[in-house]
């Protein structure tokens, strides 16, 4: 396949507004030893990219210091994780049959090689990512999902929030049958927790608000509970005899209002902090009842291994909500950080489409 020699992409060289996402012409990148390059047919938008962007990830050290995700930015980058496309080169010691499959890329960047290993960078943040017209990618971190019958678009939409969420359903051990409580089911990683939820053949409580609602039970929750009237009553109403599993992308005073809705042995599992990261609960609802707090970060290999599982055979529908072309990066950003929408933002890096 024919490569060009440069390419558009959408780069931040510091911490800020949307007004730093620049775009500009740049050398398609070289595939290295045991790397591919996927010619971006879709690459979704996360709350990742716009924290990214603000450096708003805080340190160990210093939780209000500009940072990446794990760490300083090496600047320029290209942002983007979420990546669907074609291989369209590979580099010394990759199987050539790799060249022209329709792939995913698992964006994260792993401590280990094993199925187990931890997530400690990302695609877009540790490395350049999908916001250009080319990226390349380790090859053993690139899926064949060319018979998939999710479109380009849907598929772009699983690596992070669709990780994210079947990272939490696993590491929280969630079995068919048991009462699940999702927050902030609205948004990307929210309604992939809803969906692989009810996939899975748990009792879904979701909470959103407003709008949204319909959209959240459409996409599988069984009650949705009004985040605007009293969170803990509604779902004592929605399920008296408890809650199993507490799926929690918004933290806050929810962890502290939630926690005694646990059942005997529940686990509460955390994966984001848009309430806020500043914590208070009775320590008594969590050690009177067996219960766990589980912090989830991403997805591992193998949890990865098994999304790509269901999308090739389209056990998901993820929901698009807008698409954009590249050099809007910035109009994107900003409808994803307004909240107005339900599903996933995704912008299309080729002039052709």
């Amino acid at each position: 396949m024919s490569v060009s020699k440069t390419m558009r992409a959408v780069r931040i060289a510091e911490h800020g507004g949307p007004e730093v996402l620049e775009l500009t012409e740049v050398a398609v990148p070289a595939p290295k030893s045991g790397e591919v390059l996927v010619q971006v047919s879709a690459v979704a938008l996360n709350n990742t990219d716009l924290w990214t962007r603000a450096g708003a990830y805080g340190r160990p050290e210093d939780p209000k210091a500009l940072s990446g995700w794990r760490g300083p930015l090496d600047f320029p980058r290209i942002q983007g994780a979420d990546v669907a496309g074609r291989v369209v080169a590979v580099g010394a010691d990759v199987d050539e049959g790799l060249v022209g499959l329709r792939v995913v890329v698992d964006p994260a960047i792993y401590d280990a090689e094993e199925p187990n290993a931890n997530p400690v960078g990302l695609m877009g943040s540790e490395r350049d990512g999908g916001y250009a017209e080319y990226v390349t990618a380790p090859a053993k971190r690139v899926h064949d999902v060319t018979e998939s019958l999710l479109t380009d678009d849907q598929l772009a939409a699983l690596p992070t929030a669709y990780g994210t969420a079947l990272g939490m359903i696993e590491r929280g051990r969630l079995q068919e049958k048991e009462t699940v409580l999702v927050s902030g089911a609205s948004g990307g990683v929210g309604i992939a927790l809803v969906q692989i939820a009810r996939a899975r053949g748990a009792r879904v409580v979701a909470i959103s608000s407003g709008s949204k609602i319909d959209a959240v039970r459409e996409a599988g929750a069984h009650e949705v509970v009004d985040r605007a009237g009293d969170v803990a009553e509604q779902v004592r109403a929605a399920a008296p005899e408890g809650i199993e599993v507490a799926l929690d992308v918004v933290a806050g005073e929810l962890v502290g209002e939630g926690l005694p809705l646990l059942r005997e042995g529940g686990r509460w599992v955390i994966a984001g902090a848009l309430g806020g990261y500043a914590v208070t609960f009775d320590v008594r609802r969590l050690y009177l009842h067996n219960a766990q707090v589980i912090g989830s970060a991403m997805h591992t290999p193998k949890h990865f291994d098994l999304l790509m599982d269901m999308a090739r055979r389209s056990e998901i529908q993820p929901i698009i909500a807008a698409t954009f072309p590249l050099d809007q990066a910035a109009q994107a950003q900003e409808e994803l950080a307004r909240r107005g929408h339900v599903g996933k933002i995704v912008m299309h890096p080729q002039p052709s489409h």
